[in-house]
């Protein structure tokens, strides 16, 4: 059992399942009996040794316990965990079970709760791949343990250079301006980088910017725009510098008008981000930049409670590693008499992708058995 990291007790028995786990910080879940077994966390798969160490821990769990009737694994198909499991399931003779990101997040917390009743689900995060082939991040879901209906999003953000503007939030500060019709200032405001001139014209004419609804981008974005990180030397930096800056000032009231919400539930920070765009205090506006979002995210879900009758919500991500979001978040959530689940044992991030993942094969074996 040198392999596991954290056995998690399921409410029934359930047909053994191996779950592949995410791109980062990736783990792999193994069910069997009435325990999902959690290996350790074998790092991000981009490297040789992390996905040689994926495969063996996937060997080791195979070791554990009976034979899996099926693997789970992310939508993206390029990822070492999707490929190693199409190869493991050609080579047991098993179904493959594809399972979203977000809903994997979702389900992680619902299986730590032993929830399988309907939940809505908040799934904040820095990226994956969505049904429709976009990077999503700021997702809002009705989860039903084996599926799950995306009933709204955040406004999607431009990635001027795709995955290179994760990595540099001031890129993410100049598709604020650009959004906001400012697209004339990114190139003085942002004179100290080489490429600014050229992430304006990207911008322009919509070149290599592809959208994403990430929440993490939007902190990105807020730490560009406040000028607290241009470039991350670590992952979250900006989201955790953002955090820190909050917390040296006093509580900050939510910023009137600060979002606003479409018909079709999607969730605008934009009113938000211009008053940043044009803040002096980045202590003040980090303050704000929290009130909003844990104000904007409660009334998104208290409005989306009132289109059916699901008053539990599980809260899943690693942006909900953001203490100061969480808590503003959980205490709103309660107040409107909603029963909060969040993760205890794991990690909300994506290192609880794995058990997601299971939880849901698992379903939707039970459902192929029924029928």
């Amino acid at each position: 059992m040198d392999s596991i990291e954290h056995a998690i007790p399921l409410p029934r028995p359930a047909k053994p399942v191996l779950a592949m786990g995410a791109w980062f910080k990736n783990t792999l879940c193994l069910t069997s009996g009435q325990q999902a077994f959690v290996s350790h966390n074998v790092g991000d798969l981009d490297t040789a040794d992390a996905c040689c160490a994926h495969e063996r821990q996937a060997h080791a769990l195979l070791g554990l316990g009976e034979r899996p009737c099926a693997i789970a694994h992310d939508l993206h198909p390029d990822f070492h965990s999707t490929i190693f499991a199409g190869s493991l399931a050609g080579e047991l003779n098993i179904p493959l079970i594809p399972v979203q990101h977000h809903h994997a997040h979702i389900a992680a917390v619902c299986a730590e709760h032993g929830v399988s009743s309907p939940v809505l689900g908040l799934a904040l995060d820095g990226v994956g791949l969505g049904t429709d082939s976009t990077p999503w991040g700021g997702e809002l879901l009705q989860v039903d343990a084996a599926a799950f209906q995306r009933m709204g999003h955040l406004r999607p953000l431009p990635l001027p250079g795709g995955d290179r503007a994760a990595r540099e939030p001031w890129r993410m500060a100049a598709a604020v301006l650009h959004e906001l019709g400012r697209g004339e200032e990114i190139a003085q405001r942002f004179s100290d980088q080489a490429a600014a001139a050229t992430v304006a014209d990207m911008l322009r004419r919509g070149f290599n910017c592809p959208r994403t609804s990430s929440m993490g981008r939007v902190f990105d974005a807020a730490a560009g725009l406040l000028g607290t990180c241009a470039k991350m030397q670590f992952e979250a930096q900006a989201a955790i510098d953002l955090e820190k800056l909050a917390q040296n000032h006093e509580p900050a009231a939510p910023l009137a008008d600060g979002y606003s919400i479409s018909q079709n539930f999607e969730l605008d920070f934009f009113p938000l981000l211009a008053v940043l765009a044009d803040c002096s205090d980045a202590d003040y506006g980090a303050a704000l930049f929290h009130a909003t979002l844990a104000a904007g995210l409660a009334d998104w879900v208290e409005r989306a409670t009132a289109e059916n009758s699901i008053r539990a919500v599980a809260l899943g991500g690693g942006c909900f590693l953001n203490n100061m979001l969480s808590q503003a978040l959980e205490s709103s959530l309660s107040a409107k008499g909603l029963r909060v689940l969040t993760a205890r044992r794991l990690s909300p991030g994506d290192s609880a992708i794995a058990l997601g993942q299971a939880w849901v094969a698992m379903h939707r074996l039970e459902l192929e058995r029924e029928n």
